[in-house]
């Protein structure tokens, strides 16, 4: 393949990217704008929310926090609460690993900074057709780029807009079900499921928990629940996947 050639097919794996991130978006939009308007309603300012979008680019992690920043948590609490909610990534990195191995360094730490949920699901969705597809990375990159684009366009909107949104419009139910219909997908696997559930109880039971180490107990019994239930599986010889 020359290079003319390779460039053209690595164009069209980015644009077949583009199409297969587009009708998330709206989600994807609702969530940004929601977190975009939490985290200046919850006290900081515009510079810190600024910062906080453009650094953090994770909204899980972002909406964890600001209860914590408003009732004044000890810092350690409040990292130690951001890195147990974005410990998929971790997962997802490791999973990641072998079918980018073959891009340059400086492009697969690109796409680990944009690496979303849904763009891994989608992304792992369509490596089962082919496994050895030679422009996987740009397809990647095609919707991580409209992941990021949306969703920091939307969280910008909300940071700019939050004190003119009135609270009945209800935009964090909105944010809530959007939310929703992005992770339902994930639960179809027996160990997220087992996950989710277990995270839910402990929530709710240590909801009046101090510091609200309710949340941080909820999230690291989910990954435990959720590693048992993928282990048992795997030694009963049943297959993990949906």
């Amino acid at each position: 393949m020359n290079d003319s050639t390779d460039i053209v097919a690595r164009r069209a794996a980015f644009m077949e990217g583009v199409r297969d991130m587009a009708p998330a978006s709206p989600g994807i939009a609702a969530w940004g704008l929601v977190t975009g308007v939490a985290m200046v309603q919850s006290g900081l300012s515009l510079a810190h929310a600024l910062g906080l979008s453009a650094i953090a680019y994770a909204g899980s992690a972002q909406l964890a926090v600001l209860p914590l920043f408003a009732g004044g948590s000890p810092v350690w609490v409040i990292v130690l609460t951001a890195v147990m909610v974005n410990l998929r990534f971790v997962i997802y990195s490791a999973v990641l690993r072998k079918p980018l191995a073959h891009l340059p360094w400086q492009r697969r730490l690109l796409l680990g900074y944009l690496t979303g949920d849904l763009t891994f699901v989608l992304f792992m969705r369509r490596l089962e057709r082919d496994p050895a597809w030679p422009q996987r990375g740009s397809y990647f990159f095609g919707m991580a780029s409209v992941n990021w684009v949306v969703w920091h366009v939307t969280s910008l909107l909300g940071i700019a807009l939050a004190t003119r949104v009135p609270a009945q419009w209800g935009l964090d139910l909105a944010g809530t079900l959007a939310l929703l219909a992005l992770l339902i997908p994930f639960c179809l696997r027996p160990p997220a499921a087992a996950g989710v559930v277990v995270a839910a109880c402990v929530a709710v039971a240590g909801y009046g928990w101090p510091l609200r180490l309710g949340l941080l107990a909820a999230i690291l019994c989910g990954v435990i629940a959720a590693l048992g239930t993928e282990k048992l599986l795997r030694g009963l010889g049943l297959r993990v996947g949906a």
